[in-house]
């Protein structure tokens, strides 16, 4: 009986052995970003030292910044196309490294998602005051009129300014 009971509990350390190996195989405790969660917290994290590298006039460190950004977002949205702040984020960092077409793109999928998203509204009207189109830059602010948020005051402030 003493060795049935060493050879279940050898069998039953060895499945947990197992198991174990399969799911660290299947899983990421890194944060190298198989997680949807955790690419958009990592893209997030880089756009705001990108932002901060931009108010220093750093350009060219702050788009390095956004590309990796980017790479983050595009992973991201490969996961869940659903997701209004992904989509902000994947024009946002399109529109920070030139590419505006791309960028209206995305800021218009997250719009059919969320036609109320704040960021959204804010930055696709920033893109339209960028590419001298005030008209719909106007139209963004006057979505955001009456929020008492910051995206109203400052896209107001840009149009007014331009």
């Amino acid at each position: 009986m003493n060795k049935t009971i060493k050879l279940l509990i050898i069998l039953f350390a060895a499945s947990l052995f197992n198991y174990n190996l399969v799911y660290a195989a299947g899983t990421s405790s890194s944060g190298d970003g198989y997680n949807n969660a955790s690419l958009y917290k990592q893209g997030k994290k880089l756009v705001l030292r990108a932002k901060k590298l931009e108010k220093k006039n750093k350009k060219e460190k702050a788009e390095k910044l956004y590309l990796k950004a980017l790479s983050k977002f595009e992973k991201a949205y490969t996961k869940n196309k659903k997701n209004a702040d992904i989509l902000n984020y994947l024009g946002f960092t399109l529109r920070k490294t030139g590419n505006l077409k791309e960028a209206e793109k995305y800021y218009l999928a997250g719009l059919d998602l969320d036609s109320g998203h704040l960021g959204i509204n804010e930055y696709l009207g920033e893109l339209y005051v960028q590419t001298d189109r005030i008209e719909l830059a106007n139209e963004r602010l006057a979505v955001l009129k009456g929020c008492d948020c910051e995206e109203y005051e400052e896209l107001k402030e840009l149009i007014d300014n331009n």
